[in-house]
């Protein structure tokens, strides 16, 4: 079952394409600084890195309008130090199957925590008593970050 649906942009100084696509989950870093300050840092966007979460919402985050309501987003925001204290992952979701690799792992070592191996579930959960942080909709999460809702985020 996927939790989230994500928008891909690849722009250049021409045009931008946008492609649909579902992922399960889809990690960014939040730089909160206040609502016209916010900066996004995602590893896997084609945009400035970073990225001012109002242009970020714009291009990548777009709008839920005219998406079936089972498929709008969920967004989970966790705190820095929450996340440092309490995150762990065995990397066992990396594996197939049969136990190999789907690509070669970080160099690192597993991040392990006294508590747990693995929780990576508890922080993509979207249900709100599972888990660290706070789980907003888009339009809530935008109200509170950007200042305005997910039913205006294309034309931010």
């Amino acid at each position: 079952m996927l939790d989230v649906m994500s928008f891909s942009v690849g722009c250049d100084t021409n045009s931008c394409d946008v492609i649909v696509y579902l992922q399960d989950y889809h990690v960014v870093l939040l730089q909160v600084s206040g609502p016209a300050d916010t900066l996004v840092y995602d590893l896997d966007s084609v945009m400035s890195f970073p990225c001012s979460l109002k242009l970020y919402a714009t291009h990548a985050l777009r709008s839920d309008h005219g998406i079936k309501s089972a498929y709008h987003r969920k967004l989970r925001v966790v705190p820095a130090d929450s996340y440092l204290m309490n995150f762990a992952s065995d990397r066992s979701h990396m594996k197939k199957a049969d136990g190999s690799w789907r690509m070669p792992p970080p160099t690192y070592p597993p991040i392990h925590t006294a508590e747990s191996q693995m929780n990576l579930d508890d922080f993509i959960s979207m249900e709100p008593a599972v888990g660290w942080g706070s789980v907003f909709s888009l339009h809530e999460f935008l109200q509170r970050y950007v200042g305005s809702s997910s039913s205006s985020a294309a034309s931010l």
